[in-house]
This record gives structure tokens, sequence and C-alpha cells, in this order.
């Protein structure tokens, strides 16, 4: 673990001072409860966790997927399983309801999407949009098949 810090000061004393450095390797670090309290003043008590986290080798890969990449891994998914996927976490729930997924579903699902489509699925959101039109869809196949 490596913090480096610089004084930033209009005091003339200070004036001359370096940058200052401080590294530990991951076993002393868990160990030195003033660089912990140090890190938790300066960057929180969340940053210091995830750092403990990572010194104990403890960390989520998933979690740390960036948006894209999860986004391209959906695209891949059956509908069951982008519901499933959306309560692994917040995070993923959020991706999982959001427009840009349900706006390559419908893209995926639908031979030609008309600019009125477009813009019906960005006013209501293209989640609502698909599930609203999968409905009326199958209403017209149950009435014409009666």
């Amino acid at each position: 673990v490596i913090l480096r810090w610089w004084k930033i000061s209009c005091r003339n004393k200070f004036c001359e001072s370096g940058p200052g450095e401080c590294k530990e390797s991951l076993e002393d670090f868990l160990g030195d409860s003033s660089l912990q309290i140090q890190i938790a003043i300066v960057f929180g008590a969340q940053v210091l966790e995830h750092v403990r986290n990572l010194c104990q080798g403890n960390y989520d890969l998933l979690e740390r997927l960036p948006v894209p990449l999860i986004l391209y891994i959906i695209s891949f998914l059956e509908l069951e399983d982008i519901a499933r996927l959306s309560q692994v976490s917040r995070r993923y729930n959020m991706i999982c309801n959001g427009n840009a997924v349900w706006e390559k579903i419908v893209e995926k699902l639908c031979d030609t999407i008309t600019p009125e489509m477009k813009e019906r699925g960005q006013e209501m959101g293209w989640k609502q949009f698909f599930f609203t039109n999968r409905l009326q869809l199958q209403l017209r196949r149950k009435s014409q098949k009666q």
C-alpha cells in the first residue's frame, strides 16, 4: 500500500516541502491502525474498507466490471437470466433495468424500429415499451385465433 501526499499552504515555511510517501506491505498496512485512520479521515470509511478487503484478498471482480462489458455480456442472456442477474446487487439491478439493456433487447427482437417506436421507447422507457408491446402482440394473436 502506497500513500502519497502533498502539503499545500500559503505559509512560507511549507514552501520548500516536497511530497511525502509511505509504503507498507499488505500485512504491515493491516496492522498499522494510525495509517488506516489517516486514510479514513482523508478518503472516507468506504475507501478504507475497500483497501482492507484488497489487502486481505477479498474483492468481487464481478462488481468491478465496466458497464460496457456488462452490457455486452447481458446481450447474450435470455430474459429470465437477465431477471436473475438483476437480483445479484443494486448495481446489477440498475443496469439490468436500465434503458440501455432494454433498448438492445427491443432492437434484437424487432425486425425494424421506426423513428416513432424509438421516440416512444425513449419517452416511456424501453423496458415498459417492450412489455407493453409484447402484451399487445399476445392479445392480438389470441383474438385472431378466436
